[in-house]
């Protein structure tokens, strides 16, 4: 596009951000202490990423002086933190396209119709848009939303019912062991022995096996029955044996994993190794493109480990790599928040004065 006159309705923007999980929203408060304004942008109807939409109350304790939080208290604060910043969020929508401008800025289209001209863009999308994977029966697909769930977002919902979790992993695990006690019965199904779960996770639940508190069945899923009200009430599970039994159920829960994919970002021009994003160096994290970075869990480099405390140095230096396109004739010096009287002028805050 050779026009400088942005058209009406485009919204110009110094940082456009795509994901607003954990490392998103810390990416909003380090380009604020920078003076820079972002617009967020994620695909989900509600801010936190992941950490909500799959875990909100599963704790979490790598936070730095926070021994323990959930996904939900994290995305809380961190939101509380970036209140002073006004970033605009723009959920529901997936970035559809980015193209580069003969400006050097670039436009955002999202899938809604939203449209930017950014001079930078932050790809903190986690493992990309993601979907749970389902579970294969034919037909079970009708009672999902009802007694079918690939995520737990209500747990009152589950108390006192009689439940069948699937899955080997850390998740299926979790749910299983948190439900005891408060549901009527739990099944965990799993296909076979081995468990990809926490090994304390997996000692606990073979102990209440033990204890009759719940039971363990090796197998899988082949088929379903319904009631005469069209409820689901047993699910078919065939085991090692080729035997097929009946386990009668209120609710079904399935934590198979994330099939992740990086959709439109694929189409970007950008490096992809293994589904994410190289970054050119860890000095600023920018990718093969000038002007787009990456952080968090999408982005790849040597030594690269997938953790919220190194999305969030990521963050910080990607917002420090990005303010020279910026504020191109200003020259960017480090502060620190605790004596910096301008950070507190930006944070709101006010200078403290010692005697």
């Amino acid at each position: 596009m050779n026009s400088t006159v942005t058209p009406p309705g485009v919204i110009e923007a110094d940082a456009v951000i795509i994901g607003a999980g954990p490392v998103g929203l810390f990416q909003v408060f380090e380009l604020g202490l920078l003076e820079i304004k972002a617009h967020v942008i994620d695909s989900l109807g509600a801010v936190g990423g992941q950490c909500v939409e799959l875990y909100p109350d599963k704790p979490i304790y790598d936070i730095p002086a926070v021994p323990s939080c959930t996904g939900q208290e994290l995305t809380d604060n961190l939101l509380k933190q970036i209140e002073p910043f006004e970033p605009t969020f723009h959920l529901g929508q997936e970035v559809t396209k980015v193209a580069r401008r003969d400006d050097g800025r670039f436009d955002v289209e999202t899938s809604t119709g939203t449209q930017f001209i950014t001079k930078t863009i932050f790809i903190a999308a986690g493992v990309g848009s993601f979907q749970a994977r389902t579970l294969k029966v034919d037909g079970i697909e009708v009672f999902e939303g009802s007694q079918l769930h690939y995520k737990v977002k209500d747990p009152a919902i589950f108390e006192g019912k009689n439940l069948v979790i699937c899955g080997g992993g850390d998740s299926a695990l979790d749910w299983a062991l948190n439900f005891v006690g408060k549901a009527e019965s739990v099944v965990l199904l799993h296909r076979r022995e081995d468990f990809r779960a926490a090994p304390a996770s997996v000692a606990k639940m073979k102990a209440l096996c033990d204890e009759y508190e719940m039971q363990l069945i090796i197998g899988q899923a082949t088929g379903y029955e319904a009631g005469d009200d069209g409820k689901l009430s047993q699910l078919k599970v065939t085991g090692a044996d080729g035997v097929t039994r009946r386990v009668p159920l209120d609710m079904l829960l399935v934590f198979f994993g994330l099939s992740p994919k990086l959709g439109p970002i694929a189409e970007w021009g950008l490096d992809i190794e293994r589904r994410q994003l190289k970054v050119q160096n860890t000095e600023k994290f920018e990718t093969n493109v000038p002007g787009i970075f990456a952080v968090g869990d999408i982005n790849t480099y040597p030594g690269k480990k997938k953790l919220i405390l190194s999305g969030f140095h990521e963050a910080a230096l990607a917002a420090f790599g990005a303010a020279p396109y910026i504020f191109p004739d200003k020259k960017i010096h480090m502060q620190y928040t605790t004596t910096s009287p301008k950070l507190h002028k930006v944070l709101g805050v006010e200078t403290p004065v010692f005697d």
